[in-house]
């Protein structure tokens, strides 16, 4: 077995891999970037190195880099990751060349596999069932207008080096083919250094669901399931399970036996993964096959036992696959649900910062963290907003669904925003708990955007409840702390006026300390109280807390009677006027600007393009406006709310 390995890769995904490595004997070695120093993946390892700037093309994409931190420190092997270089056949071909060996599958898989118009040649000449679609690349925006009018709308633009919802998108109309052409087109250059683009039809309503393959050097190769990823956004995928509600058993072994004939055609030996579309019938097409470990792989570790990282070392260092596919079986129900540095009331906006507090639930038999962060540590605007990996595993689904809102509950992140409170609400609601999905579940249950989940009655006395208990205890600790009324715990009045958001309510203290408060555990600055079932997290704000629980978060003001009655006279506070400026809604990289000063625009037409995470965000006027002044350039660096143009 391999002594020592380099991981070609950074955040979660690094830890994960150094984590199987060391269960293994293995050392490891870890690159980082400027912006990394820090990073928990460097501090993890055994050894690290320094291989450039922040941006990923002068560092973590640079294969000279990866190839001098392995002889500097005589790493006999590199694991790629995702993302990055793990699906580019130059990196593998070149590690070849300079005797390290590639934890992945062969150059020729790759290469047959990587590409999404060779990949799905291979698959028609498999037999393995395909989404119709001009298979040459487009060279041009009119190509790609009259190709998608000729097969009709809606199309899927795509990258064919393409990858995590990077270089996608879906066109309704010419307009949105023209612009998502350009927009596919400059993503995928930026992210995989390829900007080739093809097009294809797109399946109304479909279902995302992958089966993971398993390949060695002997020519074996398994399936281990599946993993139904339907719910996504922007292409990119949020939350994934397996095994997939939608699937019976006979269209899982014939997906299966599709996913295993694909990779045997191309020698495939490593872990690796076929994506089909599927609609509401079972009826399935192959979409494309990742070469390399999957982002949402822990839940099918969790249902099957089967450590895929560890087979990934096993198979490069030449071993044969020990599992036939009659040995694997599927134990319970596993649900991912990734947590992002975005902010979901702000369209998902990504989101830059320091880690204040950073608190993963508790990890168990049924609670799984694959996380690159740790308290202190900052989310840059160099790579993917990825903050963690939130699993959990139980017999049943909606066992597992229950996991995971009290997993959800007690993830405690500050310092950012994130978008921990839009997978609560998730994993409320009734058409997720009962399986019905299809990739465009956010889209039509969140129409207008997510502002959180309304309070009701029932929430907003519990709410109320929380927080005069919490109050109660301060006030105590307070007492204790001053020496008042020589320790003694009395308080002056009983009852509290609560404003749980813009509601009233009267509560007595001796309320909230009967039936709920001899099960509720706090201590006074812990970010999370539990009482009876349930676990609120809190922030202390001026006369009260910031209260979150399943996807409602409200501010909760305690007063006394008096101050209450005062509260009431207070005006409301203004909101600012923004409507004749354009901000940059998170930090980011001016792409373009499409319009010049004293030009006139349409409410829809862009104004400008600003990256982020990998990710080019599209600037919109929301009104009819006249370009007063213009105050970035392209290639400026923008910080939140920096004025980009002025509107008369």
């Amino acid at each position: 077995m391999f002594t020592k390995i380099l991981i070609a890769n950074r955040g979660e995904i690094a830890c994960r891999i150094i984590k199987t490595a060391r269960r293994m004997g293995i050392k490891t070695v870890a690159v980082y970037s400027d912006a990394d120093a820090r990073a928990l993946h460097v501090e993890m390892a055994d050894e690290a190195v320094n291989i450039g700037p922040a941006p990923a093309s002068e560092s973590y994409l640079v294969i000279e880099k990866i190839i001098m931190a392995c002889e500097q420190t005589g790493a006999e092997a590199v694991h790629p990751g995702y993302g990055f270089l793990s699906e580019r056949p130059a990196f593998a071909k070149t590690l070849n060349e300079a005797g390290i060996i590639f934890i992945g599958p062969n150059v020729h898989a790759i290469e047959a596999m990587g590409d999404k118009i060779a990949s799905k040649q291979t698959a028609m000449a498999a037999d393995v069932s395909t989404v119709p679609g001009h298979m040459g690349i487009i060279a041009s925006v009119d190509e790609a207008v009259r190709i998608a009018e000729g097969m009709g709308y809606p199309v899927m633009i795509k990258a064919s080096a393409g990858g995590g919802g990077k270089g996608m998108r879906v066109a309704y109309n010419a307009v949105e083919c023209r612009e998502g052409f350009a927009l596919a087109k400059a993503e995928a250059l930026s992210a995989f250094g390829d900007d080739r683009i093809f097009v294809e039809k797109f399946i109304s309503n479909p279902r995302h669901i992958e089966i993971q393959v398993l390949g060695d050097k002997h020519g074996n190769v398994i399936y281990l399931g599946e993993r139904e990823c339907s719910i996504q956004r922007r292409n990119q995928k949020v939350i994934e399970e397996a095994p997939s509600p939608l699937l019976n058993d006979a269209t899982r072994a014939l997906m299966g036996a599709q996913a295993v004939a694909l990779a045997k055609a191309v020698n495939y030996d490593s872990a690796g993964t076929v994506e089909f579309v599927a609609d509401q019938d079972q009826r399935f097409y192959f979409l494309e096959m990742n070469t390399r470990l999957q982002v949402e792989h822990p839940v099918t570790e969790l249902i099957t036992g089967v450590d895929l990282v560890e087979q990934m070392i096993r198979v490069a260092f030449g071993e044969k696959l020990q599992l036939r596919q009659e040995d694997v079986t599927f134990k319970g129900w596993a649900i991912e649900c990734r947590i992002y540095a975005e902010d979901p009331t702000r369209g998902f906006l990504p989101s830059t910062g320091r880690l204040v507090k950073y608190r993963p639930p508790t990890e168990d038999l049924s609670v799984r963290s694959d996380t690159g962060v740790c308290e202190g540590g900052e989310i840059s605007i160099w790579y993917d907003p990825i903050v963690a990996k939130l699993c959990t595993h139980a017999a049943t689904r909606s066992a597992a669904i229950t996991a995971m809102s009290s997993a959800l509950d007690s993830f405690v992140v500050r310092g950012i925003r994130h978008n921990i409170s839009f997978l609560s609400a998730i994993m409320q609601n009734p058409r997720w708990q009962a399986g019905d999905l299809s990739t465009s579940f956010i889209g039509e249950e969140f129409p207008q955007g997510f502002a959180g989940v309304a309070l009701t009655p029932e929430s907003t006395l519990m709410m109320a409840d929380v927080a005069v208990y919490v109050d109660h205890i301060e006030n105590i600790r307070k007492r204790k702390i001053t020496g008042q009324l020589n320790g003694r715990t009395v308080m002056f009045d009983r009852k509290r006026h609560v404003r749980v958001g813009t509601e009233w309510v009267e509560r007595e203290v001796t309320d909230a300390l009967d039936a709920k408060a001899q099960t509720a555990i706090w201590r006074a600055g812990e970010p999370m109280v539990t009482m009876g079932e349930i676990t609120v997290q809190v922030e202390p704000i001026t006369n009260g807390y910031h209260l979150s629980w399943r996807g409602t978060a409200v501010d909760v003001h305690v007063f006394t009677p008096r101050e209450a009655e005062l509260a009431r006279l207070m005006p409301e506070k203004m909101i600012a006027d923004t409507s004749k400026t354009l901000r940059c809604p998170m930090p980011g990289l001016v792409v373009s600007l499409a319009v010049v000063e004293n030009q006139s625009v349409k409410a829809g037409d862009t104004l400008a393009v600003i990256e982020a995470m990998k990710m080019q965000n599209v600037l919109r006027a929301e009104r009819d406006v006249t370009i007063r002044t213009i105050n970035a350039k392209a290639g400026d660096s923008l910080g939140v709310d920096a004025v980009i143009m002025e509107f008369v």
